[in-house]
């Protein structure tokens, strides 16, 4: 008797909810690398022998790999396929997570973080393009699920990191512990290679593509970067240089780190109620609203009563910083296809790491020079005003497509 062949509905829900899968394990880990640095960074500089000004550079070497990165990766998934290099991507992490735990000079600490983070980069910047592929009439749910997952990776590594590393005897085997989640991701990610099978065809068609010099010319790109770019710099400086600013103000350690676990753990939420209330909502200029005032409070109560409600104003700096999630969303809401949401994910993260690149750098510079927390946080503060004109005419906007006319989708 012959086993019964699965229907193809059932085939494709199963291949679907695999995919569910795979891209909210992939989430996960787009950040820990990076915001595991911050709880631990005091031993960190003892161990490793970093000075204020190289704990700066490890700061931002997010921010810089994800721009030089963020350039390059639709090239290279239009070359040689979107799932293989977020599968080249989380090979990245794997290695540069490993390694890093091995040494102990401040060069090759860098230049180790800076592979994971290469990793870390490629599939960041790829990802909405994948969820606009495979979830096209789901973009605002499948990007909250992405979202959620993202900071869930975010406030488990923040919150975590500090008791991981009391409990194994230090921040090396704290660190080895975020390797598993990206060898389950690995694992999960593997079903998705067949779909670059078809990539001759896909790379042949490539020439039609969009390239980052087109949407260069666009306002929406432009735009969406800077929006992106003074976002990033808050959220980045805050991963690196919040614990410490709360521990200068009396909190212990694992009380700053639950500070931030508080900054990154209600992110937590917003990070799925945002795009969702984006999928019904395109132009949400309330919730703007809603996320700058909360963050403009936050930071006035961080620069003049850090030690009174400390939760209250790491809350609301959380609050400030949740326009990521609604970024997410707006990657695959402002462009109509898969290849236009990897153009404007691409452009306006490369553009915007390099703004964000001088958030958390500059705050360690100036904290060198001034000897204290109060000009770096207000500098924090000002980040804000940027960001929220840009925010404003970003969701305000239409489509990417709509402004490249040679496009043969635009004006569809």
């Amino acid at each position: 008797m012959s086993t019964p062949t699965p229907s193809p509905v059932r085939a494709r829900w199963v291949a679907s909810a695999g995919m569910v899968v795979a891209i909210a394990v992939l989430a996960f880990n787009l950040r820990p690398l990076a915001s595991a640095v911050g709880p631990v960074l005091p031993q960190l500089q003892a161990d490793v022998h970093l000075t204020g000004a190289t704990a700066g550079i490890l700061t931002s070497l997010p921010t810089a790999c994800f721009a030089v990165i963020g350039a390059v990766a639709p090239a290279l998934a239009r070359r040689f396929g979107v799932h293989r290099i977020i599968g080249v991507g989380l090979v990245a992490i794997l290695v540069g997570s490993l390694a890093r735990t091995r040494v102990s000079d401040p060069v090759s600490f860098l230049a180790l973080s800076a592979v994971g983070l290469a990793g870390m980069a490629l599939a960041n910047v790829l990802a909405p393009s994948v969820v606009r592929r495979h979830f096209s009439r789901h973009v605002g749910l499948m990007t909250a699920v992405y979202s959620l997952t993202l900071s869930i990776g975010v406030a488990v590594s923040s919150a975590f990191t500090v008791p991981l590393s009391e409990a194994l005897g230090g921040w090396r085997p704290a660190f080895l512990v975020w390797c598993v989640p990206v060898v389950v991701a690995l694992v999960a990610w593997l079903p998705a290679l067949p779909h670059d099978r078809d990539h001759a065809e896909q790379r042949a068609n490539a020439g039609r593509g969009i390239s980052l010099a087109a949407v260069a010319r666009t306002r929406l790109g432009w735009l969406l970067g800077i929006f992106f770019g003074f976002q990033s710099a808050q959220a980045y400086s805050i991963f690196g240089w919040l614990p410490s600013i709360y521990i200068a103000a009396g909190l212990s350690q694992a009380g700053a780190g639950a500070m931030l676990g508080i900054a990154t753990g209600l992110g937590i939420p917003l990070a799925f109620l945002w795009p969702a209330y984006m999928g019904r909502n395109p132009r949400p200029k309330g919730l703007l609203v809603l996320v700058v005032c909360s963050g403009a409070i936050g930071y006035l109560g961080l620069l003049f009563a850090p030690a009174t409600l400390p939760w209250l104003w790491a809350a609301l700096i959380a609050l400030g910083t949740s326009s990521f999630p609604m970024i997410l969303a707006l990657f695959g809401m402002r462009a109509r296809t898969a290849e236009g949401t990897a153009a404007l994910s691409g452009f306006a993260q490369a553009v915007g790491y390099c703004i964000a690149i001088l958030g958390p750098l500059s705050l360690g510079i100036v904290h060198d020079l001034t000897h204290g927390w109060f000009w770096p946080v207000a500098l924090l503060g000002t980040l804000l005003l940027p960001m929220s004109v840009a925010g404003f005419l970003v969701v305000g906007s239409g489509d990417i497509e709509d402004e490249l006319p040679s496009h043969p989708h635009a004006g569809e």
